[in-house]
């Protein structure tokens, strides 16, 4: 079993990241705002592996994903400190429930999370899936579901598409939290698309 993924969320999309670790076989502690005895019901849904944890529990993992509201990032990231850690940025900059975009000032939902998390390492990944099907087998009709990747860390992003490649993902890298991110972030041209990864003939 590989090294525990902490889950700074508990709701749908935190829910199914944490289903996607534990196909990767990796340990998860999960936590929310609300602290671990709150989330007993969550943590006995999603069976062994997982156990609940308050917020800095989860941030001492060495990869740690965000998966809360984006109306609740900065109070989620308030006093957290980080030394060099990833964190999966899941997060869509919306409105809810409109999903309308959030302004960003012209920069990526993905480059402001970096700005609340200095000293860790910030790779967006799983935000352009809903959660029933980030949460459900990747594998279908003989290929795999792919997983969006960027970045500007090289070794983090290889980090993070290890993870999901063991959980049955095909991960495809699409460049740094400028580029990349504004590609997958919700409104860019990547957002919602579900994709499968086909074997070729030879393979």
């Amino acid at each position: 079993m590989g090294e525990q993924i902490g889950i700074i969320g508990a709701g749908r999309l935190g829910q199914a990241l944490a289903r996607t670790a534990r196909r990767a076989d990796r340990p998860v502690v999960i936590a929310n705002s609300r602290g671990p005895e709150s989330l007993a019901s969550v943590v006995d849904a999603l069976g062994a592996g997982i156990t609940a944890g308050t917020t800095r529990d989860a941030a001492r993992c060495s990869i740690v994903a965000l998966a809360v509201p984006w109306a609740s990032v900065h109070y989620a990231l308030a006093e957290l400190s980080w030394s060099g850690e990833i964190v999966i940025d899941a997060t869509n900059a919306v409105l809810i429930p409109s999903l309308e975009p959030v302004p960003l000032g012209g920069l990526t939902s993905s480059e402001i999370v970096a700005q609340l998390v200095l000293r860790a390492r910030v790779v967006k990944a799983a935000n352009a899936l809903v959660a029933d099907i980030l949460g459900g087998d990747p594998r279908e009709a003989g290929g795999r579901r792919v997983m969006f990747l960027s970045g500007d860390d090289a070794e983090a992003k290889r980090a993070v598409g290890e993870l999901f490649d063991a959980a049955g993902f095909f991960s495809i890298d699409i460049g740094d939290l400028v580029a990349g991110g504004a590609m997958q972030q919700a409104g860019g041209p990547l957002a919602g698309h579900d994709l499968l990864r086909l074997p070729a003939p030879w393979e």
